[in-house]
């Protein structure tokens, strides 16, 4: 119902003819053109010999020939590579800057997602000299402050006045990172009230599982971010506890700083370069115009709306709403063992479903729970003991349905059948990701074929 609904809405002209990615070969490092010396040992050390068909797409839209004129939509299957995607091309541009200051921001719908391209940052800007930070709302704001923002002279719990200007310039705030990774209430928080903060300087924006990220307004984030970009003088922002929307309103007739302002010397007025992917990217024209892309370039994997992994095999398990949990013993205890997501449709489920599986003695398999009722250090701690394999289940809410990378995943089980092949297609994702074999099960009674 969910495609017979989007197929009466008009496609956008941009998009009607995509490039196949696909069609792009994968490409050893050796043969990947201007890739820094550096780079190709941090993905060597990585376990990382060559990039996958959507990396070498991108990387030729923005490293080669495309130069990034034009903005990016990259629409490709869970686990073909989108983070290094972006990440890669990224950090090899930011290598030649001279004076650091927040050059781009990737905007991620959770935590976990965002502790995980985190990671993927590290990994390739470290060796290059370049910062990544974190505002995920995992500490205290006021510590994420000090690792985001450098203040000489400035000790925690200072008083001063948010409006005084000429003190803002004396107590001399200045970027610790040239990377961030935000999801978008915490970015919002530092936005509005972290002196010091500024997106005047952002050169890339990179909005990961768009469709996500569009459909919720997540405190006007876009608008925000899009319009703080366009502002010309640094000595102008949003007095403390203002309300934004009126102080855009009153900036509106004010000039675009100039490229030399926002530290880009060799275009005078660059524009923000944009970014979106995701593996179920939306087509609706009025959720698009939000994001204000430029002459936008359309990546897609295929011609299928949405496509799945190659290498996934999908089953179906029919059987009676009570005996459910019975068919999922049943085939845990077939699977023998192998690394596993079992996925519900709440919170609520996903923790009484762990407790009767644990039940089950005679499964011998260690067998946890994943969900956003959990602490973050709780479900990060889990996350890091399931990579390991210190366990074989775990019973997740769609809190592990986006983004989430688990090497070694065989089997993704829907305990309860999802409402939307949007769902279906991100959890069946957790598995078959990088050219690996994976399979699907979903479990569902007979009024649900």
């Amino acid at each position: 119902m969910g495609d017979q609904k989007q197929s009466n809405v008009p496609v956008l002209p941009w998009m009607r003819d995509p490039i196949d990615v696909t069609q792009s070969e994968e490409c050893p490092l050796e043969c990947v053109p201007c890739l820094d010396p550096r780079l190709k040992l941090a993905l060597q050390n990585m376990g990382i010999s060559k990039l996958f068909p959507v990396q070498v797409a991108v990387w030729k839209e923005i490293v080669g020939p495309g130069n990034f004129e034009r903005d990016i939509c990259v629409n490709s299957p869970t686990g073909s590579g989108k983070t290094l995607a972006y990440a890669l091309p990224i950090v090899q541009m930011l290598s030649k800057r001279v004076v650091k200051c927040l050059r781009a921001l990737v905007v991620v719908p959770t935590r976990d997602l965002a502790l995980q391209v985190k990671e993927v940052f590290d990994a390739i800007a470290s060796p290059l000299g370049l910062h990544v930070g974190l505002a995920v709302g995992q500490s205290s704001i006021a510590d994420e402050i000090s690792r985001l923002v450098n203040i000489p002279g400035y000790e925690a719990g200072m008083c001063y006045d948010p409006e005084d200007i000429s003190l803002r310039h004396q107590l001399g705030f200045q970027s610790k990172v040239d990377i961030l990774v935000a999801t978008p209430g915490r970015l919002m928080d530092h936005i509005n009230a972290t002196k010091g903060f500024t997106l005047e300087h952002l050169y890339y924006l990179v909005v990961d599982e768009t469709d996500r990220l569009l459909r919720e307004a997540y405190q006007s984030w876009l608008p925000t971010v899009l319009e703080l970009t366009r502002l010309k003088d640094e000595n102008i922002f949003p007095p403390a506890g203002s309300f934004l929307p009126n102080f855009f309103s009153s900036l509106r007739t004010r000039r675009r700083c100039s490229g030399v302002e926002r530290g880009f010397k060799d275009k005078p007025y660059p524009r923000l370069a944009k970014m979106v992917l995701s593996a179920t990217l939306t087509q609706h024209p009025g959720k698009l115009v939000q994001l204000d892309l430029h002459h936008p370039i359309f990546l897609k994997a295929g011609q299928m709306r949405y496509r799945l992994p190659e290498n996934l095999e999908s089953f179906k398990l029919i059987c009676e709403t009570k005996a459910k949990p019975l068919y999922l013993a049943a085939l845990l205890k077939t699977l023998g063992g192998e690394k596993c997501i079992v996925f519900t449709q709440s919170v609520d489920s996903t923790h009484r479903l762990c407790k009767l599986l644990n039940y089950f003695s005679d499964l011998q398999i260690k067998i946890k729970e994943y969900s956003s009722l959990q602490r973050q250090h709780v479900r990060s701690k889990t996350l890091k003991e399931f990579r390991k394999g210190e366990f074989q289940v775990l019973v997740s809410s769609d809190a592990m349905t986006r983004g989430m990378d688990v090497e070694g995943v065989r089997n993704v089980i829907n305990y309860d059948m999802p409402k939307y092949i949007k769902t279906y297609v991100h959890r069946a994702g957790r598995t078959a990701r990088a050219g690996q074999n994976g399979r699907c099960f979903t479990l569902m009674c007979k009024d649900e074929v």
